[in-house]
């Protein structure tokens, strides 16, 4: 498949973002289906501005484009990955949990993880949709109104928005992929076999579906 003719998952990067949670994600929605490269889908990050940011683990992203440049018609997901300033300074990073209002009322998926979850809360998103996190606790904290919605799960989907709290990098990965519709239900099922619960029959079925 041609590069102009892949959808783009769009990530953003800022300043200590979690490289963890956001790994298994990344790759295999870059990588296609399994063993099997390129796929139907891109991914492109997306800084506030064009400088470099530095993750939690110590790597600099060179953002692909700013967000001012995006438009969700031009986008098939948002990821937001986790970071220390969705707490300590959740202003600096509120354009992107505008953004993912926008990206969910033009009908696009958003995918967030452990912080980015709190950012949402404070954007109203998670009110009247169910969703996850770290912790109830931890969303009461923001002052939201969506309490009643929280749900004791490893990883939510719900009306376009894909929620995961921060040990949960491999749910979070597996909702993305069902929301692009990469792999099959069964093929799905044996990927998150193999890396979460270490099934050496899942690889088979996984080269069977490749």
């Amino acid at each position: 498949m041609s590069a102009d003719t892949r959808k783009i998952v769009h990530l953003a990067v800022y300043d200590q973002l979690a490289d963890w949670e956001i790994g298994h994600a990344v790759a295999t929605v870059r990588n296609g289906d399994w063993q099997r490269a390129p796929g139907r889908y891109d991914v492109v990050t997306v800084g506030l501005t064009g400088a470099p940011v530095t993750t939690a683990g110590g790597l600099t992203i060179l953002p692909d484009i700013t967000l001012p440049q995006l438009k969700p018609s031009s986008s098939a997901m948002l990821l937001l990955p986790g970071a220390d300033g969705w707490d300590t300074d959740p202003e600096s990073l509120s354009l992107f949990a505008s953004a993912a209002g926008i990206w969910l009322d033009a009908g696009v998926p958003v995918a967030a993880i452990c912080g980015a979850t709190a950012g949402l809360a404070r954007e109203g998103l998670l009110d009247y949709r169910d969703h996850t996190s770290a912790a109830p606790e931890y969303l009461l904290s923001t002052g939201y109104a969506g309490t009643g919605r929280y749900r004791s799960a490893l990883a939510v989907t719900d009306d376009g928005l894909i929620t995961a709290g921060p040990t949960a990098p491999l749910e979070f990965a597996r909702e993305v992929f069902a929301a692009l519709d990469l792999y099959t239900p069964r093929v799905l099922d044996a990927w998150y076999r193999l890396h979460a619960e270490h099934d050496p029959e899942a690889y088979h079925v996984l080269l069977e579906g490749a």
